[in-house]
């Protein structure tokens, strides 16, 4: 069974549309036979995609700083919630127990996820799939950002291919068949 690891948010945002897109995306995961992999928390879009896996039946592996965990945000719900120091290590053991990444909304600490894992791959540590499911433009800036930066010269067209973005589910799920064949 594939698993994949999904950055985002622990809150929900202010736009409907993003809980729905979260739900989505775990009936195309259960659909397609993969499982779960992410932050480990009951809370925002991170508690959406727990909750929905759970309730279709599908297989979730949760990963949770331990701080987190007493902060009372860790879903009590998985049969596989791991516990870890900090986050580097949730990020390592999310790294380990997957086999591609998908970038949902989020704050900063999504980022720091997805950069890590971009730093990973662009350093040969990795061949993983990494996408940025773009719904509804929410990464439109950081996607300006990558444009500038290569402008400048601090990052290469070549680079731009470590990770692939999507707007629709459909290509996105296409895109990550596609990648393990």
């Amino acid at each position: 069974m594939k698993k994949i690891a999904v950055f985002c948010g622990a809150r929900l945002g202010v736009r409907p549309s993003r809980k729905e897109a979260a739900e989505e995306l775990m009936k195309a995961f259960h659909k397609e036979g993969w499982g779960l992999v992410y932050g480990g928390g009951r809370v925002g879009i991170m508690g959406v995609l727990a909750d929905e896996m759970l309730r279709l039946g599908g297989e979730v592996v949760g990963v949770i700083p331990r701080r987190l965990m007493e902060w009372e945000v860790g879903h009590t719900g998985l049969k596989d919630l791991r516990v870890v120091e900090g986050m580097h290590a949730r990020k390592q053991q999310m790294y380990e127990a997957s086999d591609a990444f998908i970038i949902l909304p989020g704050g900063i600490g999504t980022m720091d996820e997805f950069f890590e894992i971009l730093t990973w791959k662009q350093l040969g540590d990795h061949e993983k799939p990494i996408v940025i499911f773009n719904h509804d433009g929410y990464y439109d800036g950081l996607l300006q950002w990558f444009a500038r930066a290569v402008e400048d010269g601090y990052y290469t067209p070549e680079q731009m291919d470590l990770f692939r973005v999507e707007k629709e589910l459909p290509p996105l799920i296409n895109f990550l068949n596609e990648s393990w064949k």
